[in-house]
């Protein structure tokens, strides 16, 4: 058992992968302050980083190398400048020089002391190891494993029993949907101010809503910026932004000059049927195309996933309710939270371990089950439309083309929205207490089907679309 904070769910970070990038880049962070406890950091000569299983087959294509590199200079992920991040890495490459933490110069070749190895590691798919050789020519190194959207864990689990104790922090433990449900019966509140309660005990009020308002204003930032950059994504497949053209044609002529007035816009646009479709995929379709150019965007709960929630969430803002406010945006975010975290703790959350059930299954889950909560919902309809969402999402395989999250991940972003929608509406017209299939149940055959999983459907580009569409047909 662990306690899973909705801020472990929902991280902002560099795209295009939570396991692949975000991870890795976290990884070297750790490993750095790893060598400081040690006493090691100022002794450093030289280091290597071994990319091991699917970090290594799709590594390219994510900028795994790139991330790890980042992470050893000791960039933080949530604030550096993504449009530095060409420059950083064009001058380490051409100066073979690494500010290890921006302290100590080394010497550094990406080429040679980068290292793609095919091999798997068993505890898990995504392995990064880095090594040191220190002055006195003694060696040290430390295995990493990047689990899904952005967790980093070492086999040894040092940090288990603390996590074991913050578990036990929470006034309201909950390891499955029924624990939830339960306390929500017994204590007569919908499943956010549970959530709420258990989030209260690891930090204030303030903490929160500041890191809510965080969350939100990069979600909102993503979409605004996908929505207004054209042009075609780098990694050598050549796929056109669409977020850009769809979103020209559905605002027509208006003015504006920041995502709020943008937000007011768009409200003020007369919407059809039709066009609701279109709003909610060009949301999606716009994160996950900054997502893919190494942008900022938020983990929800993965890189891969990240546009559905925001989609959803901005939908709610422009066509459900005008009057929607951060009181909603932060009740949305405690239900996703809390859904996304009953995954990892009864699943996983990593493409490389259950294919894209894993991300767009869990975000589209997570997206129906907290717009149910906002359209009125009760706690049993919020947890029936998180199960409906994944149940049409089993046996999601991740097969993208070259390595690079753009094929066909940017669009399946964009069928979760739609689907998470769709997922609300019926268990809004059900009656949820009769519901034939439980959420812990979906939960459960989705690690299941995850296991039963072929290796070259999970996040190896070895399968399925992967290998029927190649760099060269593009």
């Amino acid at each position: 058992m662990e306690c899973i904070s909705i801020f472990d769910m929902l991280k902002i970070g560099v795209g295009p992968s939570s396991s692949h990038t975000f991870g890795p880049w976290r990884a070297g962070r750790r490993w750095i302050a790893e060598l400081k406890e040690n006493n090691q950091f100022n002794s450093v000569e030289t280091i290597t980083v071994d990319l091991f299983g699917s970090l290594s087959l799709t590594g390219k294509g994510h900028a795994t190398d790139i991330a790890s590199i980042l992470g050893l200079c000791g960039y933080d992920p949530q604030t550096i400048d993504v449009s530095s991040i060409s420059s950083i890495i064009e001058y380490i490459q051409f100066s073979e020089v690494l500010s290890l933490n921006g302290e100590l110069d080394i010497n550094f070749d990406p080429k040679t002391q980068i290292i793609f190895n095919k091999e798997f590691k068993k505890f898990h798919p995504n392995a990064i190891t880095f090594t040191a050789i220190l002055k006195d020519k003694q060696k040290t190194a430390s295995t990493f494993y990047s689990i899904g959207g952005g967790f980093v864990v070492q086999e040894e689990r040092k940090r288990k029993e603390k996590k074991l104790e913050e578990f036990h922090m929470f006034p309201m433990p909950i390891q499955k949907a029924t624990d939830l449900l339960t306390y929500c019966k017994k204590k007569n509140k919908k499943i956010s101010e549970i959530v709420l309660e258990n989030e209260r005990s690891l930090q204030s009020d303030k903490e929160i809503n500041t890191r809510i308002e965080d969350i939100w204003s990069t979600m909102l930032e993503s979409m605004y910026l996908g929505c207004h950059t054209g042009g075609t994504l780098p990694g050598g497949l050549n796929v056109r932004r669409r977020a850009y053209d769809t979103h020209k044609k559905l605002i027509g002529i208006k003015e504006y000059s920041n995502p709020t007035q943008w937000i007011e816009s768009i409200r003020n646009t007369e919407v059809k049927f039709r066009q609701i479709l279109k709003w909610v995929s060009c949301f999606a379709l716009a994160v996950n195309e900054v997502n893919a150019s190494l942008g900022r965007v938020v983990t929800a709960p993965t890189n891969g996933s990240a546009g559905v929630i925001p989609a959803v969430m901005m939908y709610y803002m422009v066509i459900e309710n005008h009057d929607a406010n951060f009181d909603d945006i932060k009740q949305f975010m405690l239900v996703a939270g809390e859904i996304g975290s009953l995954f990892k703790k009864g699943a996983t959350i990593s493409a490389a371990m259950g294919g894209c059930q894993a991300e767009i299954g869990v975000s589209s889950a997570m997206a129906a089950g907290a717009l149910a909560e906002l359209m009125g919902g009760t706690p049993e309809q919020v947890v029936m439309a998180s199960e409906i969402a994944m149940e049409h999402h089993l046996g999601l395989t991740c097969d993208p083309i070259g390595g690079l999250v753009q094929i066909p991940c940017i669009e399946r972003n964009a069928m979760g929205a739609i689907k998470a929608i769709n997922a609300c509406e019926m268990a809004l017209d059900s009656d949820a207490a009769n519901a034939k299939v439980p959420l812990d149940k979906v939960i459960e055959t989705m690690w299941e089907t995850a296991k039963d999983m072929n290796t070259k459907y999970k996040e190896t580009s070895e399968g399925g679309l992967a290998v029927k569409v190649s760099l060269s047909d593009c």
